[in-house]
């Protein structure tokens, strides 16, 4: 069985080391790729009606391309285990860019689904490569700051290329934002192809003992705080919009000052985090979850009071999807930083998102008012604070060496 694709580094290695340019390439790749996922719902009137079908069908294309991410991503990437990072990355650029084509010129409903499906699958599978690639590049000391900007690509897409997509299409239509996300995809590959160094074949693995070194508890207990608190950030950020308004009293006009808001302290919470989280992970998740649940309860009870929602919703920025290089940094102590382990992990980040949506909007529909995706968001959140402490008792949360999770 072959050790984690985590390179080592001398102890005590300094963070503060500027990181290789292709990490910013593949924040930029997930970027693209995750504006592709979220775009489909900011304009689903505009492909109800390009389509002449229902919303119901529209709603459809996002259910596509999760699934794809959930189900065939690990697929693919099992397939990949023993290739070469960097022509794993570009091939899955080029699908991920042939389905966005697709997409961008597609003359019926079919074509597009067809084309969320080939994304969704894309999109998972570069996920764990492009985290493989992180660690092999900056060693083990600083993973989790190198994850965190490849994951600044992932919440960009949320706050920044979600709107832009929907801003281009009320102003032209749908199929520019698709040939934008199109014309990043293919700017990333040919950086990539330039920058990228081409790494070490990896050992090649049984399928059977990759599958079976899976099934370490304190991998599951990971992956299920992430998908808690991912499920939590969206049960509550899917709705901030109505929440605004028609809670918090404030003008349309508004809405998008306090996105930008929520955006500027997503960003600038990930940058710190990105930092702490090689050696205080722990402390990280603790007080980022202890955080939502906080701020998400008081928002429940005071989201009337205008004051109170602008420091909720920049709380909410600064301590929600920032966990995320805390959270990848737990999971290479738990097992390492392995495609595998790494698509995995997308595709529970990605069921979490959907079910923290889904729960939110089931909630509206049962007439609990808006209030309902605030109190689901803190209960999740408050199950992931308690998820936390599923191995704490037994594995260590900092990274030492190539060595994952090893027992104190």
């Amino acid at each position: 069985m072959t050790t984690p694709s985590v390179v080592s580094s001398p102890e005590g290695a300094p963070a503060s080391r500027p990181l290789p340019a292709v990490i910013h390439l593949l924040s930029l790749s997930i970027f693209a790729m995750a504006t592709s996922e979220f775009m489909v719902a900011g304009m689903m009137p505009s492909l109800a009606t390009a389509f002449g079908v229902s919303l119901a069908e529209v709603g459809k294309l996002v259910s596509a391309f999760a699934a794809s991410v959930v189900v065939g991503g690990p697929l693919l990437t099992l397939r990949l285990r023993a290739a070469r990072r960097k022509p794993a990355l570009l091939g899955l650029l080029a699908v991920f860019l042939i389905g966005q084509l697709i997409g961008a010129t597609a003359g019926g409903y079919p074509q597009l689904l067809a084309s969320r499906i080939v994304c969704g699958v894309a999109q998972s599978a570069f996920f764990g490569v492009a985290l493989a690639l992180a660690g092999e590049l900056v060693g083990a000391a600083s993973i989790a700051r190198a994850a965190g900007l490849v994951l600044n690509g992932l919440m960009l897409a949320s706050v920044a290329g979600l709107p832009l997509a929907t801003l281009l299409d009320r102003q032209w239509g749908w199929r520019p934002a698709f040939w934008l996300v199109a014309a990043l995809v293919g700017l990333a590959m040919l950086g990539i192809a330039a920058l990228a160094p081409p790494g070490a074949k990896p050992a090649r693995q049984d399928a059977g003992d990759e599958l079976r070194a899976l099934a370490r508890p304190p991998l599951w207990a990971a992956y299920l705080s992430s998908g808690l608190i991912i499920g939590a950030v969206f049960a509550v950020f899917t709705y901030l919009a109505p929440i605004f308004v028609e809670i918090g009293g404030f003008s349309g006009a508004t809405v998008p000052l306090l996105f930008g808001v929520y955006g500027a302290a997503t960003v600038l919470g990930n940058l710190v985090t990105g930092r702490l989280a090689d050696r205080h992970a722990r402390h990280v998740l603790l007080g980022g979850t202890l955080t939502l649940v906080l701020v998400m309860s008081a928002l429940a009870l005071g989201a009337q009071w205008q004051a109170l929602t602008v420091a909720g919703v920049a709380l909410l920025g600064l301590a929600g999807l920032p966990m995320n290089p805390a959270m990848v940094a737990r999971v290479v102590r738990a097992r390492g930083s392995g495609p595998m382990v790494n698509s995995l992990h997308m595709a529970v980040v990605n069921l979490g998102l959907m079910f923290g949506s889904w729960a939110g909007g089931a909630g509206l529909d049962a007439g609990l008012g808006l209030r309902a995706p605030l109190w689901l968001g803190a209960l999740l959140a408050l199950l992931a604070l308690l998820s936390l402490s599923l191995d704490a008792g037994g594995y260590s949360w900092r990274i030492t060496g190539n060595s994952p999770g090893r027992p104190r």
